[in-house]
């Protein structure tokens, strides 16, 4: 007998969005000053976590969590084991958000809520799928474990930590990103660019200079203070300069110190034409006066060297492969002050064909001149399962099925739990027409699309597990 899923997907709308709501209102940015042994990346993402287990809990599945950072729903008995892994946590909402970004509502069809498409939107998409094959009683001869991490949008420990005391899956998904399959992920490392804080000589001495929130997100905000000879002509130097660029901010001045205040667009740092980034257009505003030492150089290497330009020709550091397409530099966090120095952290998604120590090296021969050193944040390799495997084969049938249109591999710049697995993948819940807003102030996902990834999971799933 023939399934309909879609019907059977929107037989269950009302409970998939009541169960959508509850996990959407929790805070689950990760807080390392109130994490603990209990709570390892804070309060918030252990309250997500349990919210979800306690929901699979409910529903007759069995859960199970490790060490309050990561757990998972299971399902099914055999020999084999489907993963498919979503994560709980999300990246602080920033500014710039029209209602309360922990507060879901539906607005003209769309979520509007912090998570609502990253990832905790189709996360719950892929549970209701797996529900909805429990529901119906399907035969499958598999086991499927959905996997819940809670420092996807930080460094990973979560599936580090389920990992070592969890077996692996043997083939499966991520909910975390576009349709018709992510089957390539680029690599990912930030490379941390250092100057000093010696900062006497110029007309202007800097205080401080802070944009950013994450390395993963271009940062819309960004504030400089420093004290002035020329407050005056900076002043109205500044107000010219928004008029031609796109960004907003402004000036204020108490006696000889100045405060600037730069607002670009945030984005995801996988693709940083998509923002605007408010440190680098601040420094190169800056760059045209006088500072001392080695703020001087701080300011001058990122309007040198940084700004507009994420594919990081200007450093020599452009590639291009033809599966995995070219690579795409983040310049996420920025801070200077005399005591610390500076630092900008710069997070690069590099396809094959690259090294990262080669990075390295040539990173520190370009800015040598500046005084700068570099250093070096994790590493996550390339990853690719190919066109031909039976799982990638599987997952293009039924989006191509469900839409009717082209299902072919694609390659991105974005780093998803997919990678985990030998024979992972990251499908869905972007289909090619949805708005991308992950990331970003206003975050928002359709709830159609949300109904459509689901009814396109739960075929896929039991296609996978019979």
């Amino acid at each position: 007998m023939a399934i309909d899923w879609k019907k059977e997907a929107e037989a269950r709308k009302d409970d998939f969005l009541k169960d959508l709501f509850m996990l959407l209102k929790i805070d689950s940015v990760r807080d390392d000053s109130k994490a603990s042994n209990d709570a390892p990346v804070g309060p918030g993402p252990k309250e997500a976590l349990e919210a979800f287990l306690a929901l699979g809990e409910k529903d007759g599945f069995i859960t199970k969590s490790t060490g309050n950072i990561a757990g998972h729903i299971e399902y099914g008995e055999g020999d084999e084991t489907m993963g498919v892994l979503a994560h709980v946590d999300v990246v602080p909402p920033g500014n710039g958000w029209d209602t309360d970004p922990f507060e879901p509502v539906i607005k003209d069809g769309k979520i509007y809520a912090r998570g609502s498409s990253d990832d905790k939107g189709p996360g719950m998409a892929a549970y209701y799928a797996i529900k909805m094959i429990k529901e119906m009683n399907l035969p499958i001869s598999k086991r499927i474990r959905f996997i819940i991490g809670t420092d996807e949008e930080s460094g990973w420990q979560c599936m580090d930590h389920y990992l070592s005391v969890e077996e692996e899956p043997d083939f499966g998904f991520s909910p975390d990103a576009n349709f018709p399959i992510i089957n390539g992920e680029k690599g990912n490392v930030s490379l941390y660019v250092n100057t000093k804080g010696t900062n006497k000589g110029g007309q202007n001495t800097l205080i401080s200079f802070d944009a950013g929130l994450r390395e993963n997100m271009v940062p819309r905000d960004a504030v400089a203070v420093f004290t002035s000879e020329e407050a005056d002509v900076i002043e109205k130097a500044f107000y010219d300069y928004v008029e031609s660029a796109p960004i907003s901010g402004t000036v204020s001045i108490d006696g000889d110190q100045v405060t600037i205040e730069v607002v670009g667009k945030s984005a995801h740092g996988m693709e940083p034409r998509g923002g605007v980034n408010g440190g680098t257009y601040l420094a190169t505003f800056l760059s045209n006066f006088s500072f001392g030492g080695d703020a001087q150089n701080y300011i001058q290497l990122i309007a040198e060297y940084i700004h507009e330009d994420s594919r990081a020709n200007k450093l020599s550091l452009d590639f291009v492969d033809e599966v995995m397409g070219d690579l795409t530099m983040n310049a996420g966090v920025f801070t200077f002050t005399p005591e610390d120095g500076g630092m900008v952290a710069l997070n690069f998604r590099y396809p094959r064909g690259m090294n990262v120590e080669s990075m390295e090296i040539q990173l520190d021969s370009k800015l040598a001149e500046y005084g700068a050193t570099i250093s070096r944040g994790g590493v996550k390799e390339p990853h690719y399962v190919p066109a031909d495997d039976p799982m990638v084969k599987t997952l293009l049938d039924v989006y191509a099925k469900h839409t009717g249109l082209e299902a072919h591999e694609q390659s991105i710049g974005g780093g998803t739990y997919g990678r985990l697995l030998k024979r992972g993948v990251a499908y869905g819940a972007m289909f090619p027409d949805s708005v991308d807003t992950m990331h970003q102030a206003n975050e928002f996902m359709a709830v159609d699309d949300l109904m459509k990834a689901m009814a396109i999971y739960a075929e896929a799933i039991y296609e996978l597990l019979k």
